[in-house]
């Protein structure tokens, strides 16, 4: 296996180093990773939460101009696929309604996400729901993407990446902005911006409706997606003050069960969803096999200057959340729903739907104090998820002396989620840095309806983090850190088994180098795992994938990313990922039989993640781009079952965009082209492993495509 390893590690490390395989470069100028405007009040919002090249961690950002470089409908996952150690999937398989994103190997609810330092994440399965924020990134200033443990952050642990988001700045300057993009599948997106920019007494109010739409590459697997963004703020000397409202509402058609290898070959887009037997033996779909949601977001931040050396930032939020899914199901028991039979039927076709009703709320703070070489933040957060679960049956073939709409499950989840961190940085005049991070963190989780026992658990996490960091010159330096986080199991870890909480150390060495115009990052990661939560392949009833403590496993890596400009004409942005991802002593029970099989390798973790985005720009006004991504095979199971296997896939898109200046009506119209798997490859980017070779993948769509128009006022 070893030198196996070896000769792909050779292999790759050659295609990359040619340029063959093909990520994510801003096209113009290449600006350096950690340019951070700290003078800039607005960005306080994340400034606790963010790393910039003092600290000793791996991170990558991307601007407002790079996500709208491809931003024409597809969910941010998608938009960030050719960020380094990515890898990214689509239940539709366009990029449209369901997606998910997995960094270094762990699955979405182990990258923690916040809004300004908010955080995102479903409090009890830890999941990120994007269909929940259609078009959120026409709302984005920034992304930063932290590998590994990262600094200190607020909510769940970040166990592979943590992904912090910054809505718009507050504008000097009115604006508007009239987006619409049309393409394959029947897909759309119209959306309308505007800014009064900053009016008198330092007011300004800006906002963002959206509309979007979608047939889906799988049969069925429409998306019908709404959202707004509203801001209002108060700009002054040292004050900035915040009020946001923005949501959405999604109803998707159902297309999370994937298809079993015969049918992938034969007939990709299927999908079983809804189907049943009418009365007559004929096969049907109900046509209302759909999941919908709508999820608002309430935030308001206050940031203050105080003299030359202090910046405080203080939030509260609350985030409101209701919506089902429904499901027609056949000859399901009455006593399973609560129902009474009638006559001699004890089966029944029915409709359920299944509901989550909840709310979270809290507060965030930070305070940040900057002299000469010397930089503190002392930041925490306060957070409550008051959660509700139940189930309806709305329609049942035949009568019961029950009421429909009755519940037929009443459950509940309640969490509180607190922490305080500390971080300091100090840099000596010889160019040593040091980097200390403390974080304590205390969760209470509350639920019933799981496993038919109550859950009442108390989590108290000690988080430290601790670093050096040398700088050669003024382009170039050198990091080494360490960093402990822990994480408590979510709700369908508690439903599948008695989980234990997870413990991570991680250890990273890097080296940065930067110029104006290019940069180049090397990172290596040893991060070793106590009890980690490795997913299993299967999913549940619901669709979710279920994890199982693997005792101990570790992840031992090589991250290399660069953003070259070659000429004033031509760009190239690659970077590559080389990992080995293995559980040790690894028990399992696949015989019947509690047996350690050994060192294996840990499911849904490719060894080698290549990405590269190839620009060229022949006139100031056109932008030409070729966007590639390899993703190595993976194992779908924890005991390298082969049955249980991803094959590996090479995708590339392209990219287009013309710049139209206008002198009268506009400022200019914005043309953009993205014709996704251009060479019509044929490839699953997720698939669930039942066990004993029952596999079911998930296709992505063929060469598809979307042409967009931006009119900006």
């Amino acid at each position: 296996m070893k030198t196996l390893f070896k000769k792909a590690v050779t292999k790759y490390a050659l295609l990359f180093t040619l340029g063959v395989l093909p990520f994510m470069a801003n096209a113009q100028v290449v600006q350096p990773q950690d340019s951070i405007k700290t003078t800039q009040l607005d960005e306080v919002l994340v400034s606790a939460v963010r790393a910039t090249s003092k600290d000793p961690v791996s991170f990558t950002n991307v601007s407002k101009g790079e996500l709208q470089e491809r931003n024409l409908g597809q969910d941010i996952p998608i938009l960030l696929n050719y960020l380094p150690s990515v890898v990214t999937t689509t239940d539709a398989g366009n990029g449209v309604g369901y997606t998910g994103i997995r960094v270094r190997g762990s699955d979405a609810t182990r990258v923690n996400i916040t809004i300004n330092g908010i955080p995102y994440n479903d409090s009890e399965s830890h999941g990120t729901y994007w269909v929940n924020m259609p078009d959120f990134a026409s709302s984005l200033e920034s992304i930063q993407l932290q590998r590994g443990v990262g600094t200190s952050t607020n909510g769940s642990g970040a166990f592979g990446a943590s992904l912090n988001m910054l809505t718009d700045l507050a504008s000097e300057k009115a604006s508007g902005e009239i987006a619409n993009s049309f393409g394959s599948f029947n897909t759309r997106k119209h959306t309308v911006k505007f800014s009064t920019g900053k009016m008198d007494k330092g007011f300004e109010l800006s906002g963002r409706v959206s509309n979007i739409h979608s047939d889906g590459y799988v049969d069925r697997a429409s998306s019908d997606l709404k959202s707004y963004f509203l801001q209002g703020a108060f700009l002054g000397k040292s004050t900035l003050i915040k009020a946001l409202a923005f949501g959405g509402t999604e109803k998707t058609y159902q297309s999370w069960n994937g298809v079993d290898l015969d049918t992938y070959n034969s007939d990709p887009t299927f999908n079983s969803a809804g189907m049943y037997t009418d009365e007559f033996g004929n096969t049907q779909y109900y046509d209302n096999e759909t999941d919908n949601y709508q999820q608002d977001h309430y935030q308001l931040h206050w940031n203050e200057k105080w003299g030359v050396n202090w910046t405080t930032n203080l939030a509260v939020h609350y985030t409101k959340g209701k919506g089902y899914y429904e499901n027609y199901k056949e000859d399901e028991l009455f006593e399973d729903y609560g129902m009474t039979a009638v006559a001699d039927q004890t089966t029944t076709d029915l409709i359920r739907q299944k509901w989550l009703d909840n709310d979270f709320y809290g507060t965030t703070f930070s305070a940040n104090y900057t002299r000469n070489n010397f930089d503190f933040i002392l930041g925490g957060a306060w957070n409550k998820y008051e959660g509700d679960h139940f189930g309806k049956v709305i329609w049942a073939r035949y009568a019961s002396t029950s009421e429909l709409g009755d519940k037929y499950y009443d459950d509940y989840g309640i969490k509180t989620d607190g922490n305080i961190f500390a971080k300091a940085t100090y840099t000596f005049s010889n160019g040593l840095g040091l980097y200390a991070d403390m974080q304590y963190r205390n969760v209470n989780y509350k639920a019933n309806g799981v496993q038919a026992y109550l859950v009442n658990d108390n989590f108290n996490f000690f988080n430290p983090k601790g670093g050096i960091t040398y700088k050669f010159s003024n382009n170039s330096n050198l990091y080494l850190s360490y960093a402990r986080a822990h994480r408590e199991p979510n709700r369908t870890d508690y439903e599948n088994g008695t989980p234990k909480p997870e413990q991570l150390d991680d250890f990273e060495l890097g080296w940065r180098w930067n110029t104006s115009r290019s940069t180049l990052s090397v990172n290596g990661y040893y991060m070793l795992y106590k009890d980690q939560l490795v997913l299993t392949g299967e999913l549940d009833n619901v669709g979710a994938p279920i994890r199982r403590n693997s005792g101990d496993s570790y992840r031992l890596g090589l991250e290399v990313e660069a953003n070259l400009a070659l000429t004033q004409k031509w760009f190239l942005a690659p970077n590559i990922a080389i990992s080995r991802n293995e559980n040790i002593d690894f028990y399992s029970d696949a015989s019947g039989d509690l047996e350690n099989i050994g060192d294996t390798k840990i499911a849904y973790s490719p060894e080698i993640i290549v990405g590269n985005r190839l620009v060229f720009k022949p006139i100031e006004q056109l932008q030409l781009g070729l966007l590639s991504k390899f993703v190595g095979e993976q194992y779908l199971n924890n005991v390298e079952d082969d049955r249980g296997m991803l094959p590996d896939y090479f995708v590339n898109d392209f990219n287009a965009i013309y710049n139209l200046p206008l002198n009268k009506f506009a400022k200019e119209v914005v043309l953009t082209l993205n014709v996704n798997n251009i060479l019509n490859r044929k490839y699953a980017s997720n698939a669930a492993d039942y066990g004993w070779g029952y596999v079911y993948y998930y296709p992505q769509a063929g060469s598809n495509f979307m042409l967009g128009a931006t009119i900006k006022f």
